[in-house]
C-alpha cells in the first residue's frame, strides 16, 4: 500500500514541529512518533489532520471492496461510524486497520491482492502508471529517489524508517528503506493482512506496473520490514514468508494450531 511514493511528492506536509521531527538525507520531515515501541508494547502515534486525511483517503476506496461484518472488537463501533459520512481528516488509524481486516473476510489471497490493486489504480489519475514508466525508468537513481520519497511521505502509514545501503545485482545502492518497526503490522497483528494486503500487492504494482522492482522482506521476529527498490521479487512459494505462521496473541483471526498463516495459503 505504499506506492503513491513518487505522486505524494506534490502533496505539501504541515511543518514539522520541533519535538516530531527527524532528519533523513539532510531533509527535515514530519514523522508521528518519535520511535517504535520495543516488540511486546504499543508505539504511541500522534497524528494529525494531514495523517488521518491519508487514512481516510485509503479507507474510503477500500470500503468498496469491506464486508459488512467483521471478528474485530472495533466492528461494531466502526459500523455505527459509517452510518455518518465522516470527513477524511476523521479517520484514525484503528479505522483504517479495520476496513483492511474487513477486504479478507470471504476472500482468497489472490482476491485480497487484487482489491488492494483496484483500490491503488482508483487513487491515481489516469495514465499514472505509464507517466512513471517514463519519468521512472528501472535505473539507479529511479531506485534511490522513490526510496528518499518513501521515509517521509509514509511514515503515517508504516512509522518511522530510513533510507538505508543494499546490494542490487552485485551493486551497492541506497535503494533500500528499513522500516523499524511496520505499524501497519503492529496494529493489525495479521501475518495475512501484512503479505496479501501491503507486500504482495505492493510488490507487485511497483513491479508490473509502474516498472520499478521492489522486494519487500518483512521481519516478523522484531515487526521491522527492509524495502529493496530495484530488486526483483521471487515467486511466493520461494519467499519465507510463504512459510510464516500467525501471531497467535496478537491476531483476532488467528488458528493458533497451524504451521502456517491460513490466509497465506488459500
Amino acid at each position: 500500500m505504499m506506492e503513491l511514493s513518487c505522486f505524494a511528492a506534490a502533496t505539501p506536509i504541515s511543518r514539522p514541529t520541533r519535538r516530531h521531527r527527524r532528519r533523513t538525507g539532510g531533509v527535515v520531515v514530519r514523522c508521528a512518533a518519535t520511535a517504535p515501541a520495543p516488540m511486546g508494547e504499543k508505539t504511541e502515534y500522534r497524528d494529525g489532520p494531514l495523517e488521518r486525511a491519508f487514512m481516510g483517503l485509503f479507507a474510503r476506496k477500500m470500503e468498496k471492496y469491506a464486508s459488512s461484518s467483521s471478528s474485530s472488537p472495533s466492528s461494531s463501533k466502526q459500523k455505527q461510524q459509517n452510518k455518518q459520512k465522516k470527513a477524511v481528516w476523521e479517520w484514525d488509524y484503528e479505522s483504517f486497520v479495520d476496513v483492511s481486516r474487513r477486504v479478507m473476510v470471504g476472500r482468497t489471497r489472490a482476491q485480497q491482492q487484487e482489491a488492494v490493486r483496484e483500490v491503488l489504480l482508483s487513487m491515481l489519475p489516469a495514465g499514472a502508471p505509464d507517466q512513471f514508466k517514463k519519468l521512472f525508468p528501472p535505473t539507479r537513481w529511479a531506485c534511490e529517489f522513490n526510496a528518499a520519497l518513501t521515509v517521509p511521505f509514509f511514515c503515517w502509514l508504516v512509522g518511522p524508517s530510513e533510507v538505508v545501503e543494499v546490494e542490487v545485482d552485485g551493486v551497492k545502492q541506497r535503494s533500500g528503506v528499513l522500516i523499524k518497526k511496520c505499524r501497519y503490522l503492529e496494529n493489525s497483528g495479521c501475518v495475512g493482512m501484512c503479505v496479501n494486503m501491503c507486500k504482495i500487492p505492493t510488490q507487485n504494482f511497483f513491479t508490473d506496473e509502474f516498472g520499478l522492482p521492489l522486494t519487500m522482506n518483512p521481519n516478523f521476529e522484531d515487526m521491522s520490514c527492509e524495502m529493496i527498490y530495484g530488486q526483483v521479487p521471487p515467486p511466493i512459494e520461494d519467499d519465507p514468508v510463504s512459510k510464516q505462521p500467525c501471531y497467535p496473541n496478537l491476531c483476532s483471526m488467528s488458528t493458533p494450531s497451524a504451521p502456517v498463516c491460513p490466509k497465506l495459503q488459500n
